[in-house]
Formats: structure tokens, C-alpha cells, sequence
């Protein structure tokens, strides 16, 4: 598969694009996650994002029972009220209807094991690559999605809450998409306001990192045609 490096220096993301797999068995020579108790399984994402490559086991999820549903890790008997709880304050609050809990994506087989890294340096089976990007580059991205598809106006599809969905939704339709990053995910992964989320399905990568320097190449030659426009106006 191609190395992640040109498609963060084409486009000149702040984080490396970082690889997800949902495994059946827990890895060898792959190190386990050791970092202690996190808040939320986005959480994870910065770790990669920053560098680290690992897997985690379900027990490193429990305490985000939101992505324990959409990953399909089932919670242990002592903590299965705690998914009802944390849904009865959305809605209580209004930030969810009693409706969107059940249409939430979820994969459609539990892991015993979920890795992650940078996409370079991933030794596992990838499902999925995140990228985190600006709107201006998102465009970018956008464009590489419709060169690759047939219908421009259904290449892409965009979620919002919850922001792990996008996974699950990424990783059984075999199709890219953009989450907006939800409440939660912005609070336990500090992603800047001005960044939003794209994934891209394992199966994709290498065909969208080679159209993705077209686009780029074009986009960077209509911006000196446009500038030279705006000088004669």
C-alpha cells in the first residue's frame, strides 16, 4: 500500500493520515495499547495521529459506551446500563432524538482487537485511513473522492454525531465519507475548530493517494489562473 507521507505533504496536513483495523485476533510483534484508562475511544486517534502505533483490546473502550456501541464491543454486565445513561442525557439535553440512538452505524462484527498508527508505519490489516483536515484542503479530498467515483453527488456522505460512527459507516459501506466531529470527539481529541474529519476505505487508499496529486497539481494551476483574473478586474 502507499506510504501516507506524499498524501500529508500534497497536502499539507497538520497530522498524519492514521490506519484503523478491526481484527479478528489480537496481533503478534504489534505493541498493546499501555498508555492507561482513556475517556473516549476517539481518543485513540490522537495517540495515532501523534505518532504511536498499538492496538487496544474492548476492555480499553468501556469507558466510552457510545463507541463500545458503534465498534460493537459489548459492554461487560457491570457497565451494560451505563450506554442507556449516557443516551438518556443526550436526549434529555436535546442533542439526540430516541431515534438516532438505533440508527446509529455500528460494524457488524465484534473485534477482538482494534489497531492503530500511522498509515506509513502500520504493520496490520487496514479497514480504514482518518485524515483530519481543513475545509481547503477537505475540497481537495472531496474532488480526489469524485475523480474515483460515478456519481459526484453521491461519492461522499457526512455525519455528525457521534464522530466514531464514521467508522463503522466508512468500513461495511466501503465508501469514503467526512464526519463534522461531534461534541464529545472535539472535547476528548482537542481538534481544532477549524478541521474536520474524512475516511477513506482500505480497498481505496492507493488509487486516491495517486488521484489525489492530480487534483492538487490542478487545483494549485487554476489558483494562479483565478489570481491573475482578480488583478485585471
Amino acid at each position: 500500500m502507499s506510504s501516507s507521507r506524499p498524501v500529508q505533504e500534497t497536502l499539507g496536513l497538520r497530522t498524519p493520515p492514521i490506519a484503523i483495523g478491526f481484527l479478528d485476533d489480537e496481533p503478534e510483534g504489534l505493541a498493546r495499547w499501555h498508555g492507561g484508562s482513556v475517556p473516549a475511544g476517539c481518543a485513540f486517534w490522537t495517540k495515532a495521529m501523534a505518532g504511536e502505533t498499538f492496538y487496544t483490546v474492548p476492555s480499553d473502550h468501556f469507558n466510552c459506551p457510545v463507541g463500545c456501541h458503534t465498534h460493537r464491543l459489548p459492554l461487560p454486565a457491570s457497565r451494560r446500563t451505563e450506554l442507556g445513561r449516557a443516551a438518556d442525557t443526550m436526549i434529555g439535553a436535546g442533542y439526540l432524538l430516541p431515534s438516532d440512538v438505533m440508527s446509529m452505524p455500528s460494524l457488524s462484527r465484534s473485534p477482538a482487537a482494534v489497531a492503530y498508527g500511522p498509515v506509513d508505519a502500520a504493520p496490520f490489516p487496514w479497514d480504514v485511513i482518518l485524515l483530519a483536515a481543513t475545509p481547503a484542503q477537505g475540497m481537495l479530498i472531496y474532488e480526489a473522492f469524485v475523480r474515483l467515483g460515478d456519481d459526484p453527488l453521491m461519492v461522499v456522505s457526512a455525519l455528525g454525531r457521534p464522530a466514531c460512527s464514521l467508522l463503522p459507516f466508512v468500513t461495511e459501506g466501503d465508501r469514503a465519507a467526512l464526519s463534522f466531529g461531534c461534541a464529545g470527539n472535539r472535547t476528548f481529541t482537542d481538534l481544532p475548530d477549524d478541521q474536520l474529519y474524512f475516511a477513506v476505505p482500505a480497498a481505496l487508499w492507493d488509487r486516491f493517494s495517486d488521484v489525489l496529486e492530480t487534483i492538487v497539481r490542478a487545483n494549485e494551476t487554476m489558483a494562479t489562473y483565478y489570481e491573475g483574473k482578480k488583478d485585471t478586474t
